[in-house]
């Protein structure tokens, strides 16, 4: 498994099927969801001022991330999105 340093979160893209709201699907390709993906893993956060401040979010969350500032890495035949936790815009509740 990945585990993040630091501040990084590891998430995984949300996929999103095209149906509607009956069922009815629209198409049979899936898309990803631009910018929304679910925390796999989180690092232990960062020191400031010499406090360790932890990530924002926990792991199953589902974000919408800043989709410019992420690096896409495949491990095990899985893909995944490796973030700063301030590139984490909010969280979906």
């Amino acid at each position: 498994m990945i585990r993040p340093l630091n501040d990084n979160v590891l998430l995984k893209k949300e996929v999103v099927e095209n149906k509607t709201a009956s069922g009815i699907i629209l198409s049979a390709n899936e898309k990803d969801a631009e910018n929304v993906g679910v925390v796999i893993a989180v690092g232990d956060g960062k020191e400031v001022d010499g406090k360790k401040v932890p990530v924002a979010v926990k792991v199953g969350e589902k974000v919408i991330f800043d989709k410019y500032a992420t690096t896409e890495i495949e491990f095990e035949k899985e893909k995944y999105l490796l973030i700063s936790d301030s590139k984490i815009l909010a969280v979906i509740e």
